[in-house]
């Protein structure tokens, strides 16, 4: 297999993907026939005075599953400096959930081979949060436990139909597998040993296809956010066992409290920042891959009429001044961490490309046009080009 180049003096920009702006027969089946995302943003409304609401993307509300309209998205990615979309991917006992994003949209669209995709596992519940109710706790509608009968299924899924495409992410020949709740997957499989077993299982499966390995990443954190997420009490312990090969976070709020109604971006950059400190120290020699993250604001999932007040998410603190100028300097500060890391084929994962309804997101809107990705590719210049 062919190793993917990595240049040492620039990180792979590698941005996480939420598809949940197509239609599925999941949500159709609990919110109707066509039923997207796009209602939630297109609702949202102030919900104290300066509160920006609500977003108007600038190229309308796209049909993530057309791979015409994937194309506009990878053609702005790739020129942007992008390298990699690392999808959100749901698999649960009873089969896929929100996948006709990738594999409708991104795989058929005709300059898929501009970028890489990656996949991370997000194993968590799905709850009816689109949108929630103020202190109503959420039904769960499709929970995110697997058992272990169902593993041998994904791993032949993952291997034979993701690892093996020809845009597949593979840093040193190894597919890249993300998991989003590492906590879950190793209840799931009966523990640490049961984890690192089945891990193995996917490894064998990935070296009988002729891989090297696989490289598995890790999504760690303190506080959880959504509803029934659990975080690792010895995390070192438990990535050490797994034998994982590199970790990260998804989102700045996995690590700092967020005060509410509204934290100073650059406040939260500075306390994540001192987490990134601690967590390479922690993990080390495992390479920690540092987060970027564009904004912070849930409040479109809430229920409009309600009294926006803190008690859980959705119904949470935000970000505020997350401006394209502040992310930049984000961004600068990740790109000079890892310079002084010197680490070899260094990672940044950004949050996110399209979390519209956590007020995350890199496509080009009303306001700042693609201000976003124009800081992107400022810092970290266009791969081979």
């Amino acid at each position: 297999m062919r190793e993917d180049n990595q240049l040492a003096e620039r990180p792979t920009v590698a941005v996480y993907y939420f598809p949940n702006y197509h239609a599925d027969a999941r949500n159709a089946s609990i919110h109707g026939p066509g039923w997207t995302e796009w209602e939630l943003v297109r609702a949202a409304r102030p919900r104290w005075p300066g509160h920006k609401l609500p977003r108007v993307p600038l190229w309308g509300e796209t049909d993530e599953a057309d791979p015409g309209q994937m194309a506009q998205k990878i053609d702005a990615a790739a020129d942007h400096g992008v390298d990699v979309f690392v999808f959100d991917w749901y698999c649960y006992d009873d089969g896929p959930f929100l996948q006709r994003a990738l594999d409708e949209g991104f795989m058929q669209a005709h300059n898929r081979a501009r970028l890489k995709l990656a996949l991370m596992w997000a194993n968590h519940d799905w709850i009816d949060i689109h949108p929630a109710k103020r202190s109503v706790p959420p039904h769960l509608n499709f929970p995110g436990n697997i058992s272990r009968d169902t593993w041998p299924r994904i791993v032949r899924q993952l291997v034979d139909k993701y690892f093996s495409h020809p845009s597949y992410w593979r840093p040193a020949g190894m597919p890249y597998f993300s998991i989003y709740e590492i906590n879950r997957f190793i209840e799931c499989m009966g523990g640490l040993a049961g984890a690192a077993s089945a891990l193995d299982e996917l490894r064998q499966a990935a070296r009988a296809a002729g891989f090297p390995d696989i490289h598995v990443n890790a999504v760690v954190w303190a506080i959880p956010v959504l509803p029934g997420e659990s975080g690792l009490d010895n995390p070192r312990a438990a990535v050490s066992v797994l034998d994982v090969t590199s970790v990260t976070s998804y989102v700045w709020v996995h690590h700092v409290p967020i005060h509410f109604p509204v934290m100073p971006y650059e406040a939260c950059r500075e306390r994540y920042e001192a987490y990134r400190e601690s967590a390479s120290a922690l993990f080390s020699p495992i390479p920690y891959h540092p987060n970027v993250t564009m904004g912070w604001d849930p409040s479109p999932r809430t229920v409009q009429t309600d009294v926006y007040d803190n008690v859980g998410y959705p119904f949470m603190g935000t970000l505020g001044g997350n401006t394209p100028a502040a992310f930049r300097l984000a961004l600068q500060s990740a790109r000079d961490w890892l310079a002084a890391q010197g680490q070899r084929a260094p990672v940044l994962t950004i949050n996110a490309w399209n979390e519209w309804t956590e007020g995350s997101y890199l496509e080009p809107d009303q306001e700042y046009g693609t201000g976003y990705l124009e800081a992107i590719r400022e810092v970290f210049g266009v791969r081979n080009g």
